[in-house]
């Protein structure tokens, strides 16, 4: 039995990691830039990124490797280091458990093409099919405990991924979850109920929201998952708060008391993997750990 079959039978909570992308935009990272550049031009900081949540209580890290499919590479003027910096993503995360002891999952984290599906936009459903295999073999190949599709909007390209990963790496689990809005649907009009029925459907392990306009959203999202899908395995993994415009950049307002409470509120209404996305730190996900454990969670 593997860790993650391990953990998830267990019935505990498993807590997930932060923010990658604006923690490193915090560090120097240019607006616009590809996060997954830094896995080769400064590896020291995605290794210390990993090991700051690590020791923080994460025992979940996603890869550095969100933008790593071959649709958002180009548009960065990567073509043609999908295997190298998926891989150098895997390894700089296990060198980061290695460095912070213990026993922790690293997942290959897997995001959207960035462009719409045939025939609303010009990627066909095969070649997005093609595209997160390719990035799935890579992130096996290199170690990856299980597969993290996140932050879709599309069930069809939602399908594609996870078609794209089983056929890549059928050995491995799926994770996936959709970004939802204030409405309580995707920006493509998927509703939680609809999410969860479709994503186990297809095969996904554990499924939830993650990203969107903060806490109480993904909350309401979980809620509905759980009445509609009792027997899921659920992820919460929302923003920091609603992200502001403060000279130019994005301001996210959730202290870390405010992201202890919404992991207890998460836990309680459902959720087993919980953690964070844009605009959290280790700051935030210690705080969510300490109240986690304080409830005998963890």
């Amino acid at each position: 039995m593997s860790t993650w079959q391990r953990w998830v039978e267990a019935g505990k909570v498993i807590l997930a990691d932060g923010a990658t992308g604006t923690m490193l935009m915090a560090k120097g990272l240019p607006p616009g830039d590809a996060p997954i550049i830094w896995n080769a031009e400064r590896p020291d900081q995605i290794r210390d990124l990993h090991r700051r949540y690590l020791e923080a209580g994460a025992r979940l890290i996603l890869s550095n490797t969100f933008s790593g499919n071959r649709f958002r590479l180009a548009t960065h003027r990567l073509q043609g280091r999908e295997v190298e910096l998926n891989q150098a993503g895997i390894r700089l995360a296990r060198e980061a458990v290695s460095q912070a002891g213990g026993e922790a999952l690293v997942a290959g984290d897997i995001g959207p093409t960035g462009g719409l599906l045939a025939p609303l936009g010009e990627i066909s459903y095969a070649d997005a099919v093609a595209a997160f295999a390719d990035q799935a073999s890579a992130l096996a190949a290199a170690g990856a405990d299980l597969l993290w599709i996140e932050t879709l909007s599309d069930l069809e390209e939602m399908r594609a991924a996870i078609e794209g990963a089983r056929r890549a790496a059928p050995e491995l689990s799926i994770v996936a979850t959709m970004t939802f809005d204030t409405r309580g649907r995707t920006m493509m009009g998927v509703t939680p109920e609809q999410a969860v029925t479709a994503l186990r459907g297809w095969g996904a392990a554990a499924v939830g929201a993650n990203c969107g306009t903060g806490p109480a959203e993904v909350l309401e999202v979980i809620r509905k998952m759980k009445a509609a899908a009792p027997e899921a395995v659920l992820v919460a993994k929302p923003n920091a708060g609603v992200p502001e415009l403060v000279d130019g950049r994005s301001v996210y307002r959730a202290d870390s008391q405010a992201m202890a409470s919404y992991a207890l509120a998460a836990a309680r209404v459902g959720a087993r993997i919980i953690g964070a996305c844009c605009g959290s730190t280790p700051d935030h996900l210690k705080a969510m750990a300490q109240a986690l454990q304080a409830e005998a969670l963890l």
